[in-house]
Order: structure tokens, then sequence, then C-alpha cells
């Protein structure tokens, strides 16, 4: 068991303190990795209180306190660390400001990653928020991992948490790239789960910014947190992986699976009256997710 559990990779969770990284946290540890839990300075939360608790517990968890802007405290938190899960989200939810912040922060990541010796690879947390918005996106038949949102859509519509996810992402492409560090993104729709509404209420609104046009245009799509944590652990562990990844469950493309999902996150979204309800109108499904099919039909790789 002593064997096994040297030849797993070290991981660093950054930052820990958010709703998917601390799923992922989870499970490397439940895998038996050890850990890096790096945590964003962003007052104390229940889910780092969640943490700090883990680390008196579980011997192969350590806590490092970063800030992304703070190229250094980064440097810290990835020393003998062999693989990165980078999770940057704003727990206050997404403004013009916090688009400048993200992107900055997915750059230090990037290139402290490509400076530190012992990395190998980069599993970066992204949104389909990154793919899904221009102005012709319901006349597009098949949205999938070649599909990048507009940026000046984004501005114009004032589509916040989009243009984070699309700008700091296409940023840590490019450097990646550059600094030839391998990477590979996962591109989640909206995360739900257990305690989502409590623990995650911000970035969930944000994400729902212009939501209905995202239903009628069939690209409205949610993911379980478990499996999405499930994904990313396996982008580390098979080898083949490369490029994006769009990770969701199910498109919501009818009034009953809307319905669903609004129950899924209440109280955070109030739940209509049943007579507003009550369409039949299905929409067209235009969201493809055939290379993470792949991945997961492929089985675990070690």
């Amino acid at each position: 068991m002593d064997r096994e559990e040297k030849k797993k990779p070290t991981c660093c969770v950054l930052d820990a303190s958010t709703y998917v990284g601390f799923w992922i946290l989870k499970r490397l540890l439940s895998r038996g990795y050890f850990v890096h839990a790096a945590i964003r300075k962003n007052g104390e939360s229940e889910i780092e209180k969640k943490i700090k608790d883990m680390e008196v517990a579980e011997e192969r968890l350590d806590v490092y306190y970063v800030d992304v802007l703070d190229y250094q405290s980064i440097l810290m938190s990835l020393k003998g660390c062999n693989v990165v899960f980078c999770c940057l989200d704003n727990p206050s939810g997404y403004d013009e400001k916090e688009v400048d912040l993200e992107v900055r922060g997915a750059i230090n990541v990037v290139e402290a990653c490509a400076q530190t010796d012992t990395i190998d690879k980069i599993v970066f947390s992204s949104s389909l928020t990154a793919a899904i918005w221009r102005d012709n996106i319901g006349t597009q038949k098949d949205v999938d991992e070649r599909c990048w949102s507009d940026q000046d859509f984004c501005r114009k519509k004032k589509l916040w948490h989009a243009l984070a996810k699309t700008l700091s992402e296409k940023a840590a492409w490019a450097l990646a790239m550059d600094r030839m560090v391998n990477m590979v993104s996962i591109n989640a729709g909206l995360i739900i789960g257990p305690y989502v509404s409590q623990q995650n209420p911000s970035p969930t609104l944000s994400y729902l910014k212009g939501a209905a046009q995202m239903y009628e245009n069939g690209v409205l799509a949610h993911v379980d947190v478990e499996f999405l944590a499930d994904v990313h652990i396996r982008a580390l562990e098979d080898s083949s992986t490369c490029g994006r990844y769009f990770c969701f469950d199910r498109i919501v493309n009818t009034d009953e699976e809307a319905l669903k999902l609004v129950h899924s996150l209440s109280p955070l979204i109030p739940v209509p009256p049943r007579y507003e309800m009550q369409g039949n109108e299905v929409y067209e499904e235009r969201l493809r997710n055939k290379k993470l099919s792949k991945l997961v039909e492929a089985g675990p790789a070690c």
C-alpha cells in the first residue's frame, strides 16, 4: 500500500476553498493522493473551516494561503507538487473589475507552474460560458470544444462571468503553449450538488445571467459537482488527455428540466408558480461533449 501511495503524484488544488476545488480536494484524498490545499485569502468561509479541520485529521493534506496576484505565494504552494488543479472563482460573483483579476491570477498560476521543475500537468477548471456566448448562437448546430464566447458580445451584455472565464482560459492556454506546459481544461456546465445554494451562491447566479437565452438556444447545461471532480482527476490520470473538455450531465431544454434545475437551486432561485411552467416546447440541443464521453468510457487510468 505504501509503495502505491508513493507512486501517486502530489497535487496542488488552487483555490481549494472554491466549491469545485473543495470537491476535487476530497476526491483526491479519498484516492490516496497527497494534496496541497492552496486557499485564497477571502475571509474565512464554511469550506475553508472544513479544510482546516481536515488538515488536523489528514496526514496527506497541507494547507497554504495564497494571493494569486502574489507570484511568490503561488510558488510556495506548488513546492514538491507534480500536478495543479487551477480552480479560480470569485466567491462574491463577477463584475468588470473581477474579470481582470481572474485573468491576472490565471497567468500567474501558469507562469509559476512553468518555473516549477516538478510540475507535469495543469488541469484548468473553466466553464461552458467561455464557449457559448455570441450573436448567432441560435443558428449554430454544434457547440463544442472548438468554440469560444465572443468577448465584445460579453462586454455588451455585461456577461462578466463568461468574459472572465473566456479571457482567463485563453490567457492560460497562450502562456501554457508558450512555456510548453502540459495543460488540459475542463469546461463545466452550471455546477449543482450538495449545499451549492449555501456554499456557492454568487458564482452560481453569475453563471445564470442570461439563463433564458441559454435555455432557448439549447446551451443551458448542468453538471453534478461529484462527477465534475471525478472528471478533473480522470484528466490527471489519463496521459492521453489534451485540449478542452466540455463537461455536463444534462442539457436543460424543456420546462420539466428547467423546473428540476430550479428546485435543485432552491432557495437561491425562487420556484415559479405552476402555471408559469406549462410550456410544451422542446428546444434543440446544441452542446456536444463527445470528447468527454470517450474520456469517461475509457475507465480509470490507474
